[in-house]
């Protein structure tokens, strides 16, 4: 694979980037760590986790680190090999300070992460959610304390808008701090209302890092209209993590298997290769339970999307409002 830059770092990483938000459940820990070998010997050298991931056992405040534990195995001996990103932020208990980001909870659980991953230092950290309680001069100081420790390496921001990470982009300039290097938000043919933040994210160099670009399993061409989901399915396994599949959903999927189909393509490497197209993308974050969905992303890679299909998406899958240009004419 041919590797991209993330963002400002410096960093180069493959444009596939293994997930690991179902590790621990329903991928055990000696077939995560086999997954995770498995990548990095198929040229994957970016791998994303977060201190709460712990596959389908997760709930709203449970403890998580089962992921973080199961990459600091996998790892042990192979730690060069990989440029791992985890996160901060959402709920690991029920007190106050068990979430968020202040400098308590960031600084904690920096220490916690270390340690669950077997690394002496994080090599990017991102800020999971915004968090509406801490101001973001206190969350981008606690971040510079554990840079200038030497804790972590790159900083970047997760489920930010594009004023969001231009907020934070300002304060780093203006207090010394550590800049924002990368944007992990959702994208996909079927969500695409952060779509008109690319641009920025393009010119102030923050390399984005998608996440559910196959709409939890929607557009791998698994779900068939009036036939039941895949027993091994996200559908049948945890269907409150998927959307609801009416008719009108169904009619979207089946117009991009069609443009898939005229290309050669699966419908899975179709979209990701939508995803890795836009702009500013660094690296499309995608999640797998078996070793065929690791190679089946890994060849989208390889996918190049027709520009004539561009039209025919937009007509499938609407992108968001963009400010109209009465001066220049077309949007903005």
């Amino acid at each position: 694979m041919r590797l991209r830059e993330l963002g400002s770092s410096g960093l180069l990483v493959s444009p596939i980037c293994l997930g690991t938000m179902t590790f621990g459940s329903p991928v055990a820990e000696g077939d995560a760590v086999r997954l995770i070998h498995a990548a990095l010997d198929a040229g994957i050298n970016f791998i994303d986790t977060a201190n709460v991931y712990e596959g389908y056992s997760r709930y709203l405040g449970s403890a998580g680190g089962v992921a973080e534990e199961i990459v600091g195995k996998a790892l042990r001996d192979r730690r060069s090999r990989a440029t791992v990103a985890t996160k901060v932020g959402a709920p690991i208990g029920p007190g106050p300070q068990d979430r968020g980001l202040s400098a308590v909870h960031i600084l904690r659980e920096i220490e916690r992460s270390l340690q669950r991953l077997q690394t002496d230092v994080i090599d990017l950290y991102v800020i999971h959610w915004p968090d509406r309680h801490a101001p973001p001069e206190t969350t981008l100081e606690a971040i510079d304390t554990a840079a200038r420790q030497g804790k972590i390496r790159y900083f970047g921001a997760s489920n930010h808008s594009a004023w969001q990470l231009c907020e934070l982009l300002w304060i780093a300039d203006r207090r010394h701090y550590r800049r924002c290097v990368s944007s992990q938000i959702p994208l996909s043919l079927l969500r695409r209302e952060f779509q008109n933040d690319l641009p920025f994210c393009e010119r102030y160099q923050i390399g984005v890092t998608p996440y559910q670009s196959l709409q939890a399993g929607l557009l791998t061409g698994k779900y068939r209209r009036g036939m039941p989901p895949p027993s091994d399915s996200r559908a049948a396994e945890k269907p409150d993590w998927i959307w609801k599949q009416d008719d009108a959903l169904f009619d979207r999927l089946e117009g991009i298997a069609a443009l898939a189909d005229q290309i050669g393509a699966p419908m899975s490497q179709y979209a990701l290769a939508w995803t890795l197209a836009q702009p500013a993308v660094s690296s499309v974050v995608v999640g797998v339970k078996k070793l065929e969905q690791l190679q089946d992303a890994i060849a989208a890679a390889q996918v190049t999307i027709p520009d004539d299909h561009a039209a025919k998406l937009d007509a499938l899958c609407p992108p968001p409002w963009r400010q109209p240009d009465p001066v220049r004419g077309g949007t903005t």
